[in-house]
């Protein structure tokens, strides 16, 4: 035995010992574990009737579905927790380092990563994989058609000529072409006004100089985060005041999810202000 995996098999060893306090599964249910906020939603969406494990964030603020966190048990995502646990499938966004999950393979544990989304079709494909890793197929078609019906019917007219909006956090940050946030814009008939690709930082002096026509603003309502930032700059705060302007909630923004859809009806309202 390896001095490195000593404390891993001890920790293990102590819990048996102990009793564990974690319950087996009953009948064919699977035991889930999520290593991170992101994961939570996509296994609190489909994970029902399994014996499910969520991240310590599951329940924060900018969590969607913090409501329905009540009740699992929340693990933290340590090398020792996760071997003691013995999940059946993990279900990743961000969360894991290498040595967790490089044990996780040996243990040939199913774990489903959730990819990164320029565009709606990239998270029909990350619902449709955790939903397979399931065993909750019609569960995953379900989100994937509710959430096509919230794009439909909050796209553009065809023929519409669009309007320039800037996508801005409060942190002074805005979000380009090739990413989730343009993919919203743009259904819902916005022209992104950020002018480069992938996320970057905006400056106040660029906004004083060439305002757009109509702000979406993201994360604000994280009132202790960024207080300085270049999105709560006064001149900034002036400039959107004078425009129309939506905010976005932190926990629809925080994750490649299904529920990101739910931006473009309140982009959809910012293309109609007045």
């Amino acid at each position: 035995m390896t001095r490195a995996a000593a404390p891993v098999v001890a920790t293990v060893l102590l819990l048996a010992g102990c009793g564990s306090s974690f319950s087996e599964p009953e009948g064919d249910a699977l035991r889930v574990l999520s290593l991170d906020q992101c994961a939570d939603q996509y296994v609190m969406a489909l994970g029902e009737g399994h014996d499910l494990a969520l991240s310590p964030r599951a329940d924060d603020p900018d969590s969607w579905l913090r409501a329905e966190a009540a009740g699992h048990q929340m693990l933290r995502p340590t090398l020792e927790s996760v071997v003691a646990w013995a999940p059946d499938v993990v279900v990743r966004y961000w969360g894991g380092d290498a040595r967790l999950l490089a044990q996780l393979e040996r243990q040939g544990v199913t774990v489903v990563t959730i990819a990164d989304a320029a565009d709606f079709a990239s998270v029909e494909q990350s619902i449709a994989e955790v939903a397979q890793a399931l065993d909750r197929r019609a569960e995953g078609q379900a989100l994937i058609r509710r959430m096509r019906t919230t794009l439909d019917d909050s796209a553009a007219p065809e023929g519409a000529r669009p309007v320039s909006a800037l996508y801005l956090t409060a942190g002074g940050f805005t979000s380009g072409s090739g990413t989730l946030i343009d993919a919203s814009l743009t259904t819902a008939g916005l022209e992104n006004a950020a002018g480069h690709a992938g996320f970057g930082a905006v400056r106040v002096e660029r906004l004083a100089m060439d305002p757009p026509e109509r702000f979406a603003l993201g994360f604000y309502d994280q009132t202790r985060a960024d207080r300085r930032g270049p999105g709560r700059h006064p001149l900034v705060k002036r400039l959107v005041e004078d425009r129309p302007n939506v905010r976005l909630p932190a926990a629809m923004l925080t994750c490649p999810a299904w529920f990101m859809a739910e931006a473009v009806p309140v982009l959809a309202e910012l293309r109609d202000a007045q």
